[in-house]
């Protein structure tokens, strides 16, 4: 019995030998002595990520950004349960909203990063760990086919948006969030990733770019007509044609008639409004290559 208490003995201090060596980041026997892969909460799937690659040394180490947490690491005497890091979970920290993000941008600053301050998700306290998981292997958010649905954890009115009829393929995974929007701050308005919403949506619907010799005003924002997140109506448009086109076309001519069964003197006894309305005629509504003339014959047609 003896040897076996001795084999005991053996295995333990090799066991704690072998804890005592780095695992992942440069320092992190200090955590990994306890946290190993047996845990329910995957710490040392850190390994799996950006955050735990040993040859990159520009890398944090867990007291990086967990602070030294010496309370954690070394759990004071009389105290039943072991007080918890100090980022993000210290007493003075836990609600620090400010201080986790600086945490995350003492490394991630600069190229996409660098309007942050100015980004409306940084005006709202929106703390980085509310749309990104660090120590798990694969991040939702960075996944194009699960990152909707970390979006939509707070932006609940796009969700029903995106089951409308007419909507971008995000549900299907083909198009991301972050295709059009980017969360870290933008220069453009609603954090879109070009200067300007047009300029954004030209990046897949590049036909509509142009240049065109007649083109559409106002050219810089495609959301006046259509909704991008979805829509009952074909094409994301937000209200059927002909009813979209005379909420900005004055009532002159026959483009202020209401649509009807019935032709009207206006329109040289042709009821243009019925079926497709102003598409029937005006086809190239984006932008056309059509000289201008006097009788206005010609806009926006092929």
């Amino acid at each position: 019995m003896k040897w076996l208490a001795g084999l005991a003995l053996a295995l333990t201090v090799f066991s704690v030998h072998a804890a005592s060596k780095d695992v992942i980041l440069p320092g992190d026997a200090k955590c990994t002595k306890c946290h190993d892969e047996t845990e329910s909460y995957p710490v040392l799937s850190m390994g799996k990520t950006r955050h735990g690659v040993m040859v990159d040394g520009r890398l944090p180490t867990c007291t990086g950004c967990h602070g030294n947490s010496e309370t954690h690491t070394n759990k004071p005497e009389g105290v039943k349960i072991r007080p918890l890091p100090e980022f993000p979970y210290g007493k003075r920290t836990a609600d620090d909203v400010g201080g986790h993000n600086q945490v995350c941008a003492d490394c991630h600053k600069g190229g996409k990063f660098m309007d942050w301050n100015g980004s409306i998700h940084a005006a709202r306290d929106v703390p980085c760990t509310s749309c990104h998981q660090l120590h798990v292997a694969k991040d939702k958010v960075r996944d194009k086919r699960t990152q909707a649905e970390v979006c939509f954890t707070c932006h609940k009115e796009q969700r029903v948006l995106f089951n409308k009829p007419s909507h971008h393929p995000v549900p299907e995974g083909k198009v991301a969030c972050s295709d059009c929007h980017a969360s870290h701050g933008s220069a453009g308005p609603k954090l879109m990733t070009r200067d300007s919403i047009a300029n954004t949506c030209f990046t897949c619907h590049m036909e509509k770019r142009g240049p065109f010799v007649r083109k559409h005003e106002p050219a810089e924002d495609c959301t006046i007509c259509h909704n991008p997140h979805g829509a009952a109506t074909d094409n994301l448009l937000k209200v059927r044609s002909p009813m979209l086109c005379q909420q900005c076309h004055e009532p002159s001519s026959h483009r202020g008639n209401f649509p009807s069964f019935a032709a009207g003197a206006s329109t040289g006894g042709l009821n243009i409004t019925q079926a497709r309305g102003c598409l029937n005629c005006h086809t190239n509504i984006h932008g056309t290559n059509n000289p201008a003339n006097a009788g206005n014959e010609r806009t926006f047609r092929r």
